[in-house]
């Protein structure tokens, strides 16, 4: 059983508390000893959150040491360059290419980076970065709300967890009404993981 260190980052409304507590019950029916610290910014819409979720064989502590980080799962573009120092050499970046500028850069204060800036940022600590366009994906699927288990669904294909395992805790979460929605959404997202993982290897 590998241990695995997944840093869960975003702004307040997009779902990344949820996304992580659904991981931690997933990864615990799996097997694992699993540990978990959220953070919420001032803000309850539209400040950082951050998730820590640790799971292993014995895991101590919920919180990720700077450079211990597996997987970074940012929900936003420029969180993902905030915390991109946590990231193990070698870990897996996953970027929600999407830009939510904050009040310093709304008051003109600073200027939001872009996507090359935020690449450069991060390659400091990895190559394996993966930018995908989940919020568009999500509105094409019908509901943007449906980002955080699309992102969950693309860093599923990297967890050594079983697809169904994700699926039967959709199944109990969410209510029917929305179920076909979302299982779609997280079919989505390992579907984007696999076709960005072939390219790598080609």
């Amino acid at each position: 059983m590998t241990k695995t260190d997944v840093l869960m980052t975003g702004v307040g409304g997009q779902g990344v508390i949820l996304a992580s507590d659904a991981l931690a019950e997933i990864a615990l029916k799996a097997g694992y000893d699993v540990k978990k610290s959220d953070s919420l910014g001032m803000s309850q819409r539209g400040g950082s959150v951050v998730s820590h979720l640790r799971m292993g064989e014995h895991i101590f502590s919920p919180m990720i040491k700077k450079g211990d980080v597996d997987f970074l799962l940012a929900f936003e573009r420029l969180e993902g360059a905030r915390w991109a120092d946590y990231l193990r050499r070698g870990g897996v970046a996953i970027i929600n290419n999407l830009a939510i500028p904050p009040l310093s850069v709304v008051g003109g204060a600073s200027i939001y980076p872009s996507t090359v800036e935020v690449e450069e940022i991060i390659r400091e600590y990895t190559d394996e970065i993966y930018f995908i366009p989940a919020t568009e994906i999500a509105v094409e699927l019908g509901n943007p709300q449906v980002l955080n288990v699309l992102l969950v669904g693309f860093l599923s294909l990297f967890l050594d967890i079983e697809e169904k395992s994700y699926i039967g805790n959709l199944s109990q979460r969410v209510p029917q009404k929305f179920l076909q929605l979302n299982l779609k959404a997280f079919a989505r997202g390992r579907e984007e993981a696999l076709i960005r993982k072939q390219n790598r290897q080609h």
